[in-house]
């Protein structure tokens, strides 16, 4: 089954691949592995911002981390590389909190569970999951990729 197919069977719609915001490349392949710059969560087309512990609960942050997720697999798909990832080798999941909030991991695993439903066994990670005092654009979550590919 192609990955396409696996969206489609998940009934999951890939948001439009965000454009930077900066100067950066979105995604850099070299040699097989896929580096995917920090992805910023948009749900219907709303930036999700605010801090977790203050005005972004638990399940609103995972749907933000699930959210940046989505758009790692938009970029990929983008590229022309969504057929060709082997592996989900890392996510770094940055979670903005304020100081007594320590339920960072709990809140990337909206990413890194999306990546295990699409991807299988394929999509099962090493992560890191880290607590800053701000994002770009007071955004809630950002999460970057290292993915290896096929055929390269």
């Amino acid at each position: 089954m192609t990955i396409a197919q696996r969206l489609t069977d998940l009934g999951i719609e890939l948001p439009k691949a965000a454009a930077p915001v900066a100067s950066y490349q979105p995604l850099v392949v070299n040699g097989a592995m896929a580096y995917l710059s920090g992805q910023l969560p948009f749900i219907d087309g709303e930036l999700v911002t605010g801090k977790l512990g203050a005005d972004v609960d638990l399940e609103r942050g995972q749907a933000a981390a699930r959210a940046c997720g989505l758009m790692i697999v938009a970029q990929l798909e983008a590229a022309g590389l969504l057929e060709r990832v082997e592996r989900i080798v890392k996510l770094g999941g940055f979670v903005a909190s304020v100081p007594e909030f320590t339920d960072q991991p709990k809140v990337v695993n909206g990413a890194s569970d999306l990546m295990a439903e699409i991807f299988g066994d394929a999509g099962k990670h090493a992560r890191s999951a880290v607590g800053v005092p701000v994002l770009p654009l007071n955004a809630a979550v950002e999460v970057d990729a290292i993915i290896a590919l096929k055929g390269a």
